[in-house]
């Protein structure tokens, strides 16, 4: 679980809760129901007029990904993939055919049988990159929903400002309805800041930096296969693939190999 996030969107509320208390004033000022409808409500049909009803319903399998994403280890992968070299240059590549089945990872899977079949190098680099691309395509899609309702809520919660100000300025005759009407002309303003900021902005960014992750691990299986296709010496491989890593993870994944 990525607990940072879940006490991000816990804390962001309580602090600005504090905020409210400590200045001093009533958190009741902040509940108003008819700027939740306006806000949320309108930001969601939003969604709806854009995204089929079954894109809408993946959001909350989405937001379980981000809370329990898939953790990567590429040091493992990267020894993984050194093994297989090695035993290719020993025993010739046929010999790969009997660890496929004790593969979890379906991509390095495929990719392997595709050497193990005698598959032309381009080829199968062709065939790889195009799971790579219609799985970035795929979360890209993904992506999108929470950066549109990013801007969906805020445009909701102008909306619903310029709402409650058509309202006040109607009945300026009337004290009393003023405050209420100014209530919802603010706090929409606010509610659709506080879903853009601290919830949707930052999902879509987590699931970026996610896709990223994904991405670079299927690069680098991508360079393992291709290498060992060539027959390339396993220090070299070794090498190809420390490569993709950042210099910080380089030295500590280096010495786990070579052992």
């Amino acid at each position: 679980m990525e607990i940072g996030m879940l006490i991000g969107m816990i804390v962001g509320i309580v602090v600005l809760a504090l905020g409210i208390i400590t200045a001093k004033s009533s958190l009741l000022l902040f509940v108003d129901i008819p700027s939740l409808w306006i806000t949320v409500g309108g930001s969601l049909c939003a969604m709806l007029v854009g995204y089929s009803i079954k894109q809408i319903l993946l959001i909350p399998t989405l937001f379980r990904v981000a809370l329990f994403p898939p953790k990567y280890n590429f040091s493992e992968l990267i020894v993984t993939i050194v093994s297989f070299s090695e035993k290719a240059r020993r025993e010739g590549l046929l010999a790969l055919e009997d660890d496929l089945d004790e593969l979890d990872d379906t991509y390095m899977k495929k990719g392997l049988q595709l050497v193990v079949d005698g598959t032309d190098p381009e080829l199968v680099k062709n065939i790889m990159e195009t799971e790579i691309d219609q799985m970035v395509g795929r979360h890209d899609d993904n992506k999108r929903m929470f950066d549109d309702w990013a801007s969906f809520a805020p445009a909701f919660g102008m909306i619903g400002t310029l709402m409650g100000l058509v309202m006040m300025l109607v009945n300026l005759s009337d004290r009393a309805s003023i405050g209420p009407y100014l209530a919802v002309a603010i706090i929409t303003t606010f509610y659709g800041a506080v879903m853009c900021y601290l919830y949707f902005q930052p999902l879509a960014s987590r699931l970026d930096v996610m896709t990223n992750n994904e991405v670079l691990m299927r690069s680098i299986i991508l360079m393992g296969v291709l290498s060992i296709q060539s027959g390339d010496n396993p220090r070299i491989v070794k090498d190809k693939l420390i490569s993709f890593l950042a210099p910080n993870l380089r030295e500590e994944i280096a010495e786990e190999v070579s052992d």
